[in-house]
């Protein structure tokens, strides 16, 4: 189906036919040569009156504003600069507002592409004039907020240039004229007018261009391929180059249609443009060379054709054929105009019949179910669309116009479309697939029949024939069961089946109505639609960054698929997909835009409607099993089933945290899963300012705000970091949270890796990179195969000028690199250009070497800015050396040599003419022989003819040598008869003197400056000598391979050197010569002294073995020197340096060097700011960085690897304390660079400034930058390709923090475990402290008043209010007397509940209990504890108590309140003084029910009290060292002062020590024994 030609340029026929003949009849470009003027000036007979005005319109044709708007926009949108930028990007987005508010107030009306591209989906510009509008106002405002010079003002002013001469070319200004004509004249006119008019012309000129467009060669292809479209300016930029004015056919297309040509020979003269440009491009004898002249030949062919034949036709003839042929030709004009699918889908989409297929689609819902398979293969061809989003079955939804292409049903004998398919299908006329897919076939068989190979239609056929061949199979696997074979096969399907697929098409449906309710859904007021950004994904080309933010892209086009396909389990699984959608769009695009409104508006939609359709019923029968546990469990099963990578690790993450037990079982993340609340610890929001607990993180995981695992690590720790900033060190908590974040780094470890490992090894890139410029510089050769450094293998190793200089040759520099000696490319460099440029001192400069030396030096040059990428990879200081500097050296050095070469020239010609005048004259007087001398240009010898010119052997001078080679110059005859011949000699290379290493062209001879006579009778035979760029293509007839000798140099017997022949300048020989049926290749081989050289090496390799080792461990240093500097406000005395050599290490101001530290695990580092001398000694003065184990932080803080801290102390140290050199980067440049010259282990990052006195840690902007002189040797610099991701490590305090808490409460385990076995036995004595019970009648009272243990207060303990506090004070013994007995009702209605759990319960029902009720425990208790509190009973000892509690372990622990103990111990109560006495009122942070928690847990039966008081004992002053924040809490507000010691910490361990003595007399005092 031929529909190229007005589907192509976006044209409506059925528009143009509408429009009748009443005013004007406008042309399409299908149309234009169909004769339309001609037709109204035929029927004008029929109108009454002698004439009738009329109008005239241009050549061009009318196209579809619309189709223009969307090329002008796709010229604008794929504009590229010379660097292959796309110049739009600039204008993609206006700026935002937050970040340039002043756009704003210059700019009025911001616009953007993205709102132009908008525009044009929605088919607002019906006018190009609007769309200029718009582009104009764009351009504009660019120009007026951004500068002249800035890139965007540029680029505004390009595009708009280009915008205006896209738009010229398709829109032409064509005023119409108004003429009268009569009907007479009209008549008279009509056959002169078909022959002269413009569509005419152009009916031949794309018959001209079809002849050349679908010329194929015999094998088949297409001749005109590669001459469609110019090549690419970024693959082909010397063609732009070389060609001045290119042109394709495609440009000689749209010319035919814009009416460009008034001639034939004007066509004629871009196609012999055409062909030109390619042959002048393309070498001879290549493809495209032969296929220009061949498009010439069929274009003058076709030409002749038409002009011999144009005579015998009559103006009918012409008119039949233009309308029987015109289209079609245009269809190719066309096809050549807008390229092919791949490159111009947008132009190729027309507007109107793009709404027009949508619509009709559509209505076949109405009368067919989606799910009928038959449909979906229908819809599926219906629907393709190319990678833009456009209709590409446009062209197939109607059969062409019988009127506009006649020949169609001519060569197609079965015409079909998708309208007589869809009729079809509405009428039930299609039983199986195969019928409908034998028409579907039909329908593409006839388009390739139809339409040119290479034509977008033909494209388009196969692109569709592949999607449906892919549904059909899909379709085919399919089960019966699917609701999709509903029509087919409900004749046989069951009542039970039926059943099943009626439920689930409920469900579809409403699926089908949220969505088009999403789909339909319109802005009030304007009428816009607001799901058309929501369709398709964003342009990856466009948008790049989209895909890097939003994980799960998601569109409404993939929700219509899956809705379709049967992808959703259910209708949740859908709206999960909508919302996702609606959360990207939010999450992408600012607050307030557009887009983030339109996606809160149709959210709020779609929850409307589906309140609307209310809730699907329930139904056994269809919903899984599974289906019903994820709807019991609150998780969707797209979610369990569909998780992101990223989910998974971010799920994978929390469950470690949140799973985690300690070795008792105990989940540590209970206490940290949800926040206190306000209620009950209102000042925990005062001290923390950002609270968060693991609900939060979880409902940020499950709403996908975490875009990576950072973002959730950072969140963990905030949580970690309050929890230990609220509560005391020694707290249960405080362990807790540390112990997680630990779990938590390790956690993330495992999945994501160590990613430091991935920093490049810069060391080994250095290396590599001189290994790769060294073997590019060796391996750099001519066009022949010849290596430039072979003939500067001939060079010494010594410049005789120099001779105190180490001996260097490549050589040298070739086992030095092998060995990794070269850390810095500055000092490779100047090893190389040191060879080169002795070489170019020692050599003439017209010699090879000397030619040679300089083509290497330059190539040098070019290589090494490629691997640098002049600096973006390596910045040196070599790079410095550029090829100008080259260039003025090299011409410096030929005006100081040229005058020397010269009279050395004019010395040796002299000699040379004066040696050859006594070569002649050798044999008799010089004068009598020249008399007698007959020359000639022949002579014969043998039976064999000479000539001037011929190359011959001749008879060695010695017997065991090869015969020599000799060119003859000159033939004569003395007077004795004898014949003799005068020439060159040529030597082979074993006849010259050459380094083993060069190598040599096979059969190589080289023309040497000796010249001699030889008699004719030492002739051996002849053979041929050729120069070296005919020999490999030639070949001398009558002659054997052996006697042909090659020849590229001459060679010099006194400089011994090689010099490449430029000229051949020998004489005309008289050997015939003919082309080598097959090139000879060019191989090079080695020199005959290479085997005996090889050998010598050998015999030495062994004595030279162990200094090769000793010299591959060392290091090459670039040489340095020692660089004073005058400083205005030094020292006298002092010597300052910028460069300085001490210990032989290389130091300058701003380094960085490792410093002897006494009593650190690592040193530290110093910055050298100043060096000095003074008295022999050296000094620095700088900086110091302290590692992050000297600073105080919290635990959980979290640093990066081999992270420093600049620190207030800048010390003076001598550089007898510096162990060696290392690197301090700022944070950006530890990401993105390395020294090269420094280890990987030695380079640190620092981005914040450690302040000692207010123990902080502020970020600053960089360490200070030196400007320093040219004699300082600057570091070079190696930059990555892709910038490092540096991961933080764990404080190295934490490590330790949770050895020493576990090593505390390691020894309270044990009594842990006891009372989780009692809690089983007993029930309600789970809290039962576990203490030894004492023997005498008071044991039993023991236990109603509960002991905290003071080193396991948390610091939650001081900061409660006073009103907590007094309440737990008085409340604390009635609480207990309730815990027990309502533990053991609640632990028996939920056995599975921790102890934690259970506490937190009866804490809860305790709040809740009234306040009679509570008054009746604590008159329990108060009966209980009144003895305790009052005076001591008459004879009872104030201490026996204390007696007691220290007895033997073992025994039973008391029971939780008096009326509990066993009947075997009968309770005696009697008033007695307490043996503890309850602590001091303090304020509580923890709930009780934690406080005690933590008292149980100190319990222990293998101990006899709960502290460690033989420990505390012990203690001595001297052996306790506490550091500044430990003595600020000390309680020093009990002494008045200090009195006479040092410190108030002094003196309270002086107190200490009296009490401890007093309490010790006790013993003493009362006689107490067995203690």
């Amino acid at each position: 189906m031929r529909r190229l030609a007005f589907r192509g340029a976006g044209c409506t026929l059925k528009k143009l036919d509408s429009m009748g003949s009443k005013r004007r009849r406008a042309t399409s470009p299908s149309s234009s040569i169909s004769g339309g003027d001609f037709d109204d000036g035929h029927h004008s007979t029929n109108i009454p009156g002698p004439s009738r005005k009329r109008r005239r319109l241009s050549n061009l044709p009318t196209v579809d504003p619309i189709a223009v708007c969307h090329e002008l926009y796709n010229t604008i949108r794929d504009y590229k600069d010379e660097q292959g930028r796309l110049l739009c990007e600039l204008f993609i987005r206006a700026p935002k507002r937050r970040n340039q508010p002043d756009y704003y107030e210059v700019v009025s009306q911001p616009i953007d592409l993205m709102k132009i591209q908008q525009k044009l989906k929605m088919e607002e510009y019906d006018d190009v004039n609007v769309l200029t509008a718009d582009f104009q106002l764009l351009f504009n405002n660019a120009k007026a907020y951004y500068k002249p010079d800035s890139p965007e003002y540029k680029a505004a002013c390009k595009l708009w240039e280009l915008y205006l001469r896209t738009k010229n070319e398709f829109v032409q200004k064509g005023d119409a004229e108004e003429e009268d004509e009569d009907e007479e004249g009209h008549d008279n006119q009509g056959a002169n007018s078909e022959l002269s008019s413009p569509g005419y012309l152009k009916e031949i000129l794309e018959q001209l261009l079809e002849a050349v467009a679908v010329a194929t060669n015999p094998s088949g292809r297409l001749i005109s391929e590669l001459f469609q479209k110019l090549p690419s300016k970024v693959q082909y930029p010397d063609y732009y180059a070389i060609i001045k004015e290119p042109i394709d056919l495609k440009t000689i297309a749209q010319r035919i249609q814009n009416g460009t040509y008034k001639s034939i020979h004007a066509m004629a003269k871009d196609i012999d443009l055409l062909a030109k440009n390619a042959k002048t491009y393309n070498e001879p004898g290549s493809q495209v060379f032969k296929d220009a002249n061949a498009i010439k030949k069929i274009f003058n062919m076709k030409k002749a054709e038409i002009e011999h034949s144009e005579l015998a036709k009559s103006s009918l003839r012409i008119s039949n054929k233009r309308s029987a042929q015109g289209d079609r030709l245009s269809a190719i004009t066309m096809a050549l105009q807008y390229g092919s699918e791949s490159d111009e889908d947008a132009a190729l989409a027309a507007a109107a019949r793009y709404e027009e297929g949508e619509s009709e689609a559509e209505s076949i819902t109405s009368f067919m179910d989606t799910s009928n398979p038959l449909y979906q293969l229908y819809d599926t061809v219906r629907s393709c669309r190319n990678n833009q989003g456009q209709l590409i079955s446009e062209p197939f939804f109607h059969l062409p116009s019988k009127k506009k292409y006649p020949d169609y049903y001519q060569q197609i004998k079965a015409p079909i479309s998708l309208q007589q398919i869809r009729t079809k299908l509405k009428n039930h006329e299609y039983e199986t697939l195969d019928q409908l897919e034998a028409d579907l076939n039909l329908m593409f068989e006839n388009a390739k029949r139809y339409n040119v190979p290479n034509s977008a239609i033909y494209k388009r056929v196969l692109k569709m024939q592949q999607v449906m061949q892919a549904k059909k199979k899909e379709l085919a696997r399919r089960d019966d069961i699917e609701d999709g074979d509903s029509m087919i096969s409900s004749a046989t399907s069951d009542t039970g089946s039926s059943k099943r697929k009626s439920k689930k098409n409920i469900r579809k449906q409403r699926m089908k109505i949220l969505y088009n309710a999403v789909l339909e859904a319109r802005e009030p007021g304007t009428g816009r639609r607001l799901c058309d950004l929501f369709m398709v994904k964003p342009s990856k080309k466009d948008y790049p960054d989209y895909y890097k933010i939003i994980l799960e892209p998601m569109d409404l086009k993939m929700i219509e698929h899956n809705i379709r396909n049967d992808k959703y389990a259910g209708e949740e699984a859908m709206i999960e997909d909508m919302k996702l959608m609606f959360r990207n769009a939010r999450h992408y695009n600012e607050e307030g835009s557009q887009v983030y409104n339109d996606a809160h508006m149709l959210e709020k939609i779609l929850k409307e409607k589906r309140k609307e359709l209310g809730p699907l019923a329930e139904d056994d029968d269809v919903a899984s099993p599974k289906l019903k546990l994820s709807r019991k469990s609150g998780i969707s099963p797209k979610k369990s089933k569909y998780m992101t990578p990223m989910q998974q690790k971010l799920n994978e993450v929390y469950e470690a945290v949140k799973n985690y037990t300690d070795k008792r079982g105990r989940r540590l993340s209970a206490i940290f899963l949800r926040l206190p609340s306000r209620s009950e610890l209102p000042d925990y929001y005062v001290t923390i300012k950002k609270p968060v607990d693991m609900e939060k993180i979880r409902s940020h995981m499950m709403a996908n705000k975490y875009q990576d695992i950072d973002s959730m690590v950072e969140d963990f720790v905030m949580m970690f970091n309050n929890a230990c900033t609220y509560n005391e060190p020694e707290s249960l908590i405080y362990k807790d949270a540390l112990v997680l974040h630990k779990v938590l780094l390790e956690t993330r470890r495992e999945i994501e890796g160590d990613e430091d490992s991935h920093v490049p090894n810069v060391t080994l890139l250095i290396q590599e990179l001189i290994h790769n410029l060294f073997v590019s510089v060796m391996s750099h050769q001519d066009d022949e195969g010849r290596c430039y450094s072979d003939s500067l293998a001939e060079i010494p190793a010594v410049d005789p000028n120099f001779p105190n200089k180490p001996p260097l040759t490549f050589d040298i520099i070739r086992k030095n690199v092998e060995n990794n000696r070269y850390r810095r490319l500055d000092l490779f460099q100047e090893n190389m250009f040191e060879v080169l440029e002795r070489a170019r001192r020692m050599n003439r400069t017209d010699s090879e070497i000397y030619e040679d030396a300089v083509e290497l030096q330059q190539f040098f040059i070019k290589i090494r800015d490629e691997l640098c990428k002049n600096g973006e990879i390596l910045l040196s200081p070599a790079l410095s050396y550029t090829t100008k500097h080259l260039h003025n050296d090299v011409e410096k050095e030929k005006k100081e040599k040229l005058p020397k070469e010269i009279e050395e020239d004019k010395l040796k010609r002299e000699e040379e003419k004066r040696e050859a005048e006594k070569s002649e004259d050798s044999s008799g007087s010089a004068g009598l022989s020249s008399l007698h001398r007959t020359y000639s240009q022949d002579c014969s010898f043998k039976n064999s003819m000479y000539h001037v010119g011929d190359y011959v052997y001749v008879e060695p001078a010695e017997a065991n040598l090869q015969p020599h080679i000799v060119c003859i110059e000159r033939l004569w005859e003395d007077s004795a008869g004898e014949k003799w011949l005068y020439g060159c000699w040529f030597y082979r290379p074993n006849e010259t003197f050459h380094l083993a290493t060069r190598k040599f062209l096979e059969k190589e001879v080289f023309k040497s400056d000796y010249y001699n006579k030889v008699p004719v009778s030492k002739i051996l035979g002849k053979c041929v000598v050729m120069f070296v760029k005919e020999y490999f293509k030639l070949c001398p007839e009558n002659f054997r391979d052996e006697d042909v000798y090659v020849c590229e140099s001459r060679y010099s017997a006194k400089t011994k050197s090689f010099k490449k022949i430029k000229l051949w300048t020998m004489p005309v020989s008289s050997v015939r010569f003919v082309p080598r049926d097959v090139p000879l290749p060019v191989v090079r081989v080695a020199s005959v002294f290479a085997n005996t050289d090889k050998v010598d090496e050998e015999k030495h390799a062994e004595t030279l073995e162990d200094s090769k080792v000793g010299e591959s461990m060392l290091h090459l240093e670039k040489d340095k020197e020692d660089v004073p500097v005058e400083m205005s406000n030094g020292e006298p005395g002092c010597h300052y340096f910028e460069q300085l050599c001490y210990n032989d290490m290389w130091l300058k101001v701003g380094d960085c060097v490792f410093i002897k530290s006494h009593g650190l695990v690592r040193p530290r580092v110093g910055r050298i700011e100043k060096m000095w001398v003074r008295d022999g000694a050296a000094y620095f003065f700088g900086p110091i960085f302290i590692h992050p184990e000297e600073t105080e932080h919290e635990p959980t803080k979290m640093f990066y690897k081999k992270e420093v801290f600049l620190s207030n102390l800048e010390e003076t140290c001598p550089m007898t304390c510096i162990l060696g050199k290392c690197a301090v980067l700022s944070f950006k440049d530890f990401l993105s660079c390395r020294p090269t010259e420094i280890s990987e282990n030695d380079v640190f990052l620092c981005e914040s400034r450690y302040n000692e006195s207010d123990k902080q840690m502020k970020k600053f902007k960089g360490l200070k930058r030196f400007s320093l002189s040219a004699k300082v040797v600057d570091d070079e610099i190696y930059y990555f390709r892709k910038p490092i991701v540096p991961q933080k490590e764990p404080s190295p305090l934490l490590e330790k923090k949770i050895q020493q808490l576990e090593a505390k409460f390691a020894e309270l385990e044990g009594g842990d475990e006891d009372m989780e076995e009692m809690g089983e036995e007993e029930g309600d004595m789970t809290e039962t402290p576990s203490m030894p019970q004492l023997q005498t009648p008071l044991a039993s009272e023991l236990d109603i008043m509960p002991y905290t243990p003071p080193q396991s207060t948390p610091k939650s303990v001081k900061g409660s209010t006073k009103k907590e506090g007094s309440k737990r004070k008085i409340n604390m013994s009635g609480y207990i007397l309730f815990s027990s007995e309502m533990r053991a009702v609640i632990k028996a209605q939920h056995p599975d509940y921790s102890f934690g759990e259970l506490s937190r319960l009866v804490g809860t029902e305790w709040r809740n209990l009234e306040a009679t009720k509570k008054a009746e425990y604590e008159g329990v208790i108060g009966q209980n504890v009144s003895p305790m509190v009052g005076t001591p009973a008459p004879g009872a000892s104030p201490f026996g108590q204390q007696i007691g509690i220290l007895g033997p372990p073992g025994q039973q622990a008391p029971p939780p309140y008096p009326g509990q103990s066993p009947a075997s111990q009968p309770v005696i109560q009697q008033p007695t003084t307490p043996m503890f006495v309850s602590p001091p009122p303090k304020t509580q942070r923890l709930l009780h029910s934690e406080a005690y928690l933590k008292y149980i847990e100190g319990l222990s039966a293998e101990s006899n009290s709960i502290s460690k008081w033989d420990q505390t004992l012990a203690a001595r002053r001297r052996d306790v060292h506490l550091s500044k924040e430990q003595e600020s809490r000390l309680p020093s507000h009990w002494l008045k002062s200090k009195g006479a010691h040092t410190t108030m910490a002094d003196a309270l361990w002086r107190l200490r020590d009296l009490m401890l003595r007093d309490t010790l007399n006790i013993r003493q005092a009362y006689n107490i024994e067995n203690v």
